[in-house]
Protein backbone atom coordinates (compact mmCIF):
# COMPACT_ATOMS: atom_id res chain seq x y z
CA UNK A 1 0.00 0.00 0.00
CA UNK A 2 2.73 2.45 1.05
CA UNK A 3 4.60 1.61 -2.32
CA UNK A 4 1.57 2.36 -4.45
CA UNK A 5 0.64 6.17 -2.46
CA UNK A 6 4.24 6.94 -3.83
CA UNK A 7 4.26 5.64 -7.01
CA UNK A 8 1.06 7.59 -6.81
CA UNK A 9 2.15 10.31 -6.19
CA UNK A 10 5.19 10.50 -7.81
CA UNK A 11 3.14 10.00 -11.09
CA UNK A 12 0.66 13.04 -10.58
CA UNK A 13 3.34 15.09 -9.72
CA UNK A 14 5.47 14.32 -12.57
CA UNK A 15 2.01 14.67 -15.00
CA UNK A 16 1.91 18.19 -13.64
CA UNK A 17 5.66 19.09 -14.09
CA UNK A 18 5.20 18.45 -17.88
CA UNK A 19 2.16 20.07 -18.30
CA UNK A 20 2.91 23.43 -16.24
CA UNK A 21 6.55 23.39 -18.01
CA UNK A 22 5.32 22.46 -21.85
CA UNK A 23 2.71 25.33 -21.56
CA UNK A 24 5.57 28.15 -20.49
CA UNK A 25 7.61 26.68 -22.82
CA UNK A 26 4.94 27.47 -25.28
CA UNK A 27 3.80 30.96 -23.94
CA UNK A 28 7.66 31.77 -24.55
CA UNK A 29 7.61 30.19 -28.33
CA UNK A 30 10.27 27.99 -27.40
CA UNK A 31 9.91 24.03 -28.01
CA UNK A 32 8.79 22.14 -24.86
CA UNK A 33 10.29 18.53 -25.69
CA UNK A 34 14.00 20.07 -23.48
CA UNK A 35 12.15 21.57 -20.52
CA UNK A 36 10.14 18.40 -20.49
CA UNK A 37 12.48 15.57 -20.57
CA UNK A 38 14.12 17.79 -17.83
CA UNK A 39 11.15 17.93 -15.93
CA UNK A 40 10.59 14.38 -16.07
CA UNK A 41 13.86 13.69 -14.48
CA UNK A 42 14.29 16.04 -11.88
CA UNK A 43 11.15 14.50 -10.11
CA UNK A 44 13.18 13.15 -7.11
CA UNK A 45 12.04 10.93 -3.82
CA UNK A 46 13.06 14.24 -2.06
CA UNK A 47 13.35 18.09 -2.53
CA UNK A 48 16.17 18.34 -1.16
CA UNK A 49 17.62 16.25 -4.17
CA UNK A 50 15.72 17.98 -6.93
CA UNK A 51 17.38 20.59 -5.73
CA UNK A 52 20.65 19.08 -5.37
CA UNK A 53 20.58 17.27 -8.77
CA UNK A 54 19.10 20.42 -10.68
CA UNK A 55 22.17 22.52 -9.44
CA UNK A 56 24.09 19.92 -11.31
CA UNK A 57 21.96 19.17 -14.32
CA UNK A 58 21.87 22.76 -15.39
CA UNK A 59 25.52 23.04 -16.34
CA UNK A 60 25.54 19.86 -17.42
CA UNK A 61 23.33 20.58 -19.77
CA UNK A 62 24.67 23.82 -20.85
CA UNK A 63 27.47 21.65 -21.62
CA UNK A 64 25.87 19.13 -24.00
CA UNK A 65 24.25 22.31 -25.60
CA UNK A 66 27.18 23.71 -26.14
CA UNK A 67 29.15 20.98 -27.73
CA UNK A 68 26.05 20.20 -29.68
CA UNK A 69 26.14 24.17 -31.20
CA UNK A 70 29.88 23.54 -32.02
CA UNK A 71 29.86 20.21 -34.02
CA UNK A 72 26.74 21.41 -36.06
CA UNK A 73 28.83 24.32 -36.94
CA UNK A 74 31.89 22.28 -37.85
CA UNK A 75 29.99 19.36 -39.62
CA UNK A 76 26.24 20.27 -39.66
CA UNK A 77 23.89 17.43 -39.24
CA UNK A 78 25.68 14.37 -39.80
CA UNK A 79 26.66 11.04 -38.29
CA UNK A 80 29.50 12.44 -36.93
CA UNK A 81 27.55 15.10 -35.30
CA UNK A 82 25.76 13.44 -33.00
CA UNK A 83 28.74 11.08 -32.34
CA UNK A 84 31.26 13.66 -31.34
CA UNK A 85 28.77 15.60 -29.53
CA UNK A 86 27.63 12.64 -27.08
CA UNK A 87 31.20 11.47 -26.51
CA UNK A 88 32.55 14.62 -25.69
CA UNK A 89 29.23 16.18 -23.48
CA UNK A 90 29.63 12.49 -21.45
CA UNK A 91 33.65 12.95 -21.05
CA UNK A 92 33.57 16.67 -19.99
CA UNK A 93 30.33 15.73 -17.54
CA UNK A 94 32.85 12.62 -16.03
CA UNK A 95 35.38 15.04 -15.95
CA UNK A 96 33.76 17.95 -13.76
CA UNK A 97 32.13 14.99 -12.23
CA UNK A 98 28.46 15.81 -13.04
CA UNK A 99 27.01 12.41 -13.04
CA UNK A 100 23.73 13.31 -11.67
CA UNK A 101 23.20 15.75 -15.24
CA UNK A 102 24.76 13.10 -17.40
CA UNK A 103 21.77 11.55 -19.10
CA UNK A 104 19.87 15.04 -19.40
CA UNK A 105 23.17 16.39 -20.94
CA UNK A 106 23.89 14.01 -23.44
CA UNK A 107 19.83 13.30 -24.13
CA UNK A 108 19.88 17.63 -24.95
CA UNK A 109 22.93 17.43 -27.24
CA UNK A 110 22.14 14.63 -29.59
CA UNK A 111 18.37 15.91 -29.77
CA UNK A 112 19.60 19.76 -30.74
CA UNK A 113 21.46 18.28 -33.79
CA UNK A 114 18.39 17.27 -34.87
CA UNK A 115 16.06 20.62 -34.54
CA UNK A 116 19.01 23.30 -34.97
CA UNK A 117 19.07 24.38 -38.32
CA UNK A 118 20.31 28.04 -38.35
CA UNK A 119 21.07 30.75 -35.80
CA UNK A 120 22.67 28.15 -33.71
CA UNK A 121 23.55 30.59 -30.81
CA UNK A 122 20.27 31.78 -30.10
CA UNK A 123 18.97 27.95 -30.21
CA UNK A 124 22.00 27.47 -27.65
CA UNK A 125 20.67 30.49 -25.18
CA UNK A 126 16.94 28.69 -26.04
CA UNK A 127 17.88 25.25 -24.57
CA UNK A 128 19.19 27.10 -21.35
CA UNK A 129 16.42 28.80 -21.08
CA UNK A 130 13.96 26.09 -21.48
CA UNK A 131 16.38 23.41 -19.18
CA UNK A 132 15.96 26.17 -16.21
CA UNK A 133 12.48 26.10 -16.41
CA UNK A 134 12.16 21.91 -16.54
CA UNK A 135 14.23 22.80 -13.65
CA UNK A 136 12.33 25.21 -11.99
CA UNK A 137 8.82 23.98 -12.69
CA UNK A 138 9.74 19.82 -11.15
CA UNK A 139 11.27 21.24 -8.15
CA UNK A 140 8.40 23.74 -7.56
CA UNK A 141 5.84 20.89 -7.89
CA UNK A 142 7.66 18.52 -5.80
CA UNK A 143 8.26 20.54 -3.21
CA UNK A 144 4.50 22.08 -3.33
CA UNK A 145 2.10 19.25 -4.74
CA UNK A 146 2.45 16.01 -2.20
CA UNK A 147 5.11 17.18 -0.14
CA UNK A 148 7.37 14.44 0.51
CA UNK A 149 6.85 13.08 4.13
CA UNK A 150 8.09 9.54 5.31
CA UNK A 151 7.38 9.55 8.72
CA UNK A 152 4.31 7.75 8.94
CA UNK A 153 5.93 5.35 6.81
CA UNK A 154 8.89 5.22 8.82
CA UNK A 155 6.86 4.27 11.87
CA UNK A 156 4.61 1.85 10.34
CA UNK A 157 7.92 0.21 8.92
CA UNK A 158 9.57 0.01 12.27
CA UNK A 159 6.32 -1.30 13.62
CA UNK A 160 6.38 -3.59 11.08
CA UNK A 161 10.11 -5.16 11.52
CA UNK A 162 9.46 -5.65 15.06
CA UNK A 163 6.48 -7.52 14.84
CA UNK A 164 8.62 -9.74 11.94
CA UNK A 165 11.39 -9.92 14.33
CA UNK A 166 8.83 -11.31 17.03
CA UNK A 167 7.71 -13.90 14.65
CA UNK A 168 11.53 -14.94 13.37
CA UNK A 169 13.02 -14.95 16.99
CA UNK A 170 10.50 -18.00 18.04
CA UNK A 171 10.62 -19.16 14.84
CA UNK A 172 13.99 -19.33 14.88
CA UNK A 173 14.56 -21.06 18.27
CA UNK A 174 12.07 -23.91 17.74
CA UNK A 175 14.58 -24.26 14.73
CA UNK A 176 17.63 -24.55 17.29
CA UNK A 177 15.88 -26.42 20.01
CA UNK A 178 14.05 -28.55 18.90
CA UNK A 179 16.27 -29.85 15.55
CA UNK A 180 14.31 -28.38 12.93
CA UNK A 181 17.04 -28.70 10.68
CA UNK A 182 14.78 -28.62 7.25
CA UNK A 183 13.67 -25.15 8.70
CA UNK A 184 16.89 -23.82 8.59
CA UNK A 185 17.29 -22.38 5.55
CA UNK A 186 14.07 -20.94 5.46
CA UNK A 187 14.33 -19.05 8.90
CA UNK A 188 18.24 -18.00 7.08
CA UNK A 189 16.07 -16.32 3.93
CA UNK A 190 13.50 -14.82 6.41
CA UNK A 191 16.74 -13.30 8.32
CA UNK A 192 17.76 -11.96 4.63
CA UNK A 193 14.49 -10.43 4.08
CA UNK A 194 14.10 -8.36 7.57
CA UNK A 195 17.52 -7.28 6.09
CA UNK A 196 16.28 -6.05 3.38
CA UNK A 197 13.13 -4.26 4.98
CA UNK A 198 15.75 -2.34 7.97
CA UNK A 199 17.37 -1.01 4.58
CA UNK A 200 14.50 -0.06 3.15
CA UNK A 201 13.55 2.25 6.66
CA UNK A 202 17.16 3.47 6.44
CA UNK A 203 16.47 4.82 3.46
CA UNK A 204 12.99 6.45 3.94
CA UNK A 205 15.23 7.94 7.46
CA UNK A 206 17.66 9.28 5.05
CA UNK A 207 15.21 10.76 2.35
CA UNK A 208 13.33 12.39 5.45
CA UNK A 209 16.32 13.84 7.21
CA UNK A 210 17.58 15.36 3.52
CA UNK A 211 14.11 17.87 3.66
CA UNK A 212 14.77 19.02 7.43
CA UNK A 213 15.76 22.54 6.11
CA UNK A 214 13.42 23.00 3.76
CA UNK A 215 9.92 22.36 6.32
CA UNK A 216 9.82 23.25 9.30
CA UNK A 217 7.24 20.18 10.45
CA UNK A 218 10.03 17.88 9.50
CA UNK A 219 12.51 20.06 11.89
CA UNK A 220 10.30 20.21 14.42
CA UNK A 221 9.98 16.01 14.78
CA UNK A 222 14.14 15.96 14.77
CA UNK A 223 14.10 13.87 18.39
CA UNK A 224 11.06 11.86 16.70
CA UNK A 225 13.63 10.69 14.30
CA UNK A 226 16.34 9.94 16.23
CA UNK A 227 14.48 7.53 18.15
CA UNK A 228 13.28 5.81 14.83
CA UNK A 229 17.12 5.84 14.13
CA UNK A 230 17.33 4.33 17.32
CA UNK A 231 15.29 1.67 17.47
CA UNK A 232 16.13 1.05 13.79
CA UNK A 233 19.62 0.12 14.92
CA UNK A 234 18.72 -2.31 17.49
CA UNK A 235 16.47 -3.88 15.05
CA UNK A 236 19.65 -4.40 12.70
CA UNK A 237 21.37 -5.50 16.04
CA UNK A 238 18.49 -8.16 16.21
CA UNK A 239 18.93 -8.93 13.34
CA UNK A 240 22.95 -9.64 13.82
CA UNK A 241 22.09 -11.96 16.46
CA UNK A 242 18.97 -14.09 14.54
CA UNK A 243 21.61 -14.65 12.23
CA UNK A 244 24.56 -15.65 14.05
CA UNK A 245 22.23 -18.18 16.46
CA UNK A 246 21.18 -19.96 12.77
CA UNK A 247 25.04 -20.45 12.73
CA UNK A 248 25.23 -22.68 16.19
CA UNK A 249 25.60 -26.18 15.72
CA UNK A 250 22.90 -27.25 17.72
CA UNK A 251 22.64 -31.00 17.12
CA UNK A 252 24.98 -31.52 19.92
CA UNK A 253 22.89 -29.82 22.79
CA UNK A 254 22.38 -31.82 25.92
CA UNK A 255 19.61 -29.83 27.11
CA UNK A 256 16.90 -31.67 28.00
CA UNK A 257 13.00 -31.43 27.36
CA UNK A 258 12.25 -29.70 30.24
CA UNK A 259 14.98 -27.41 29.72
CA UNK A 260 14.73 -26.75 26.21
CA UNK A 261 10.85 -25.56 27.31
CA UNK A 262 11.94 -22.91 29.50
CA UNK A 263 13.78 -21.53 27.09
CA UNK A 264 10.88 -21.71 24.66
CA UNK A 265 8.81 -20.02 27.37
CA UNK A 266 11.16 -17.22 27.57
CA UNK A 267 11.57 -16.73 23.86
CA UNK A 268 7.86 -16.99 23.47
CA UNK A 269 7.68 -13.87 25.69
CA UNK A 270 10.19 -12.06 24.15
CA UNK A 271 8.37 -12.24 20.95
CA UNK A 272 5.26 -11.43 22.07
CA UNK A 273 7.09 -8.35 23.47
CA UNK A 274 8.21 -7.43 19.57
CA UNK A 275 5.12 -8.25 18.39
CA UNK A 276 2.54 -6.43 21.13
CA UNK A 277 4.83 -3.18 21.73
CA UNK A 278 1.44 -1.47 23.70
CA UNK A 279 1.76 -4.63 25.79
CA UNK A 280 5.12 -4.31 27.25
CA UNK A 281 5.65 -4.53 30.79
CA UNK A 282 9.44 -4.13 31.36
CA UNK A 283 9.26 -5.65 35.28
CA UNK A 284 8.12 -9.04 33.30
CA UNK A 285 10.73 -8.44 30.80
CA UNK A 286 13.03 -7.80 34.09
CA UNK A 287 12.02 -11.03 35.62
CA UNK A 288 12.55 -13.44 32.57
CA UNK A 289 15.88 -12.09 32.04
CA UNK A 290 16.73 -13.16 35.17
CA UNK A 291 15.32 -16.75 34.33
CA UNK A 292 17.20 -16.66 31.79
CA UNK A 293 20.73 -14.91 32.91
CA UNK A 294 20.83 -17.97 36.12
CA UNK A 295 20.35 -20.59 33.64
CA UNK A 296 22.74 -19.05 31.65
CA UNK A 297 24.89 -18.82 34.92
CA UNK A 298 24.42 -22.45 36.29
CA UNK A 299 24.89 -23.97 32.77
CA UNK A 300 28.47 -22.27 32.47
CA UNK A 301 29.62 -24.21 35.00
CA UNK A 302 29.94 -27.02 32.65
CA UNK A 303 32.15 -24.98 30.72
CA UNK A 304 35.83 -26.32 31.17
CA UNK A 305 39.19 -25.16 29.49
CA UNK A 306 42.26 -27.86 28.45
CA UNK A 307 45.10 -25.47 29.67
CA UNK A 308 45.44 -21.90 30.12
CA UNK A 309 46.46 -20.83 27.26
CA UNK A 310 44.25 -22.79 24.52
CA UNK A 311 40.26 -22.73 25.56
CA UNK A 312 38.52 -25.13 24.03
CA UNK A 313 35.26 -23.88 22.29
CA UNK A 314 32.49 -22.74 24.00
CA UNK A 315 29.88 -25.23 23.81
CA UNK A 316 26.71 -24.83 21.94
CA UNK A 317 24.36 -24.05 25.12
CA UNK A 318 26.52 -21.32 26.33
CA UNK A 319 26.65 -19.61 22.62
CA UNK A 320 22.72 -19.81 22.36
CA UNK A 321 21.96 -18.54 26.26
CA UNK A 322 24.41 -15.61 25.48
CA UNK A 323 22.85 -14.80 22.21
CA UNK A 324 19.40 -14.67 23.66
CA UNK A 325 20.67 -12.69 27.18
CA UNK A 326 21.97 -10.12 24.51
CA UNK A 327 18.36 -9.85 22.72
CA UNK A 328 16.49 -9.19 25.94
CA UNK A 329 18.98 -6.89 27.01
CA UNK A 330 18.22 -5.08 22.90
CA UNK A 331 14.53 -5.65 23.37
CA UNK A 332 14.60 -3.71 26.74
CA UNK A 333 16.60 -1.50 25.09
CA UNK A 334 14.34 -0.73 22.09
CA UNK A 335 11.20 -0.28 24.55
CA UNK A 336 12.57 2.51 25.78
CA UNK A 337 9.78 4.86 27.22
CA UNK A 338 10.67 7.19 24.46
CA UNK A 339 10.56 4.49 21.88
CA UNK A 340 7.14 3.21 23.02
CA UNK A 341 5.41 6.46 22.39
CA UNK A 342 6.50 6.12 18.71
CA UNK A 343 5.94 3.13 18.70
CA UNK A 344 2.16 3.57 19.72
CA UNK A 345 1.92 6.21 17.65
CA UNK A 346 2.71 4.10 14.65
CA UNK A 347 0.18 2.23 15.36
CA UNK A 348 -2.89 4.37 15.47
Amino acid sequence: MRSFHFSGSRIVKTGIAIFLTAVICEWFGWPPVFAVITAIVTIEPTVSDSIKKGLVRFPASAIGSAFAVLFITLFGNSPITYTLAAVATILVCYKFNLHAGLLVATLTSVAMVEVIHDHVLISFFIRLGTTTIGLLVSTAVNMLVFPPNYRADILKSIQSISERAGTMLEHTFHTILFNSDANRQEDQELVKRLTTEIRKTEKLIHYHRDDFSLYPWVREREAELRMAERQLLFLHNLEFHLDALLRIPFHSIKWSPAERNIIMHAVTELANDLQNSNEYNHEKHQHQLKIIADFFWEDSKGVTTSDALHPTLFPPEFKILYELITIYDLVDKFFDPNSVKITKEAAE
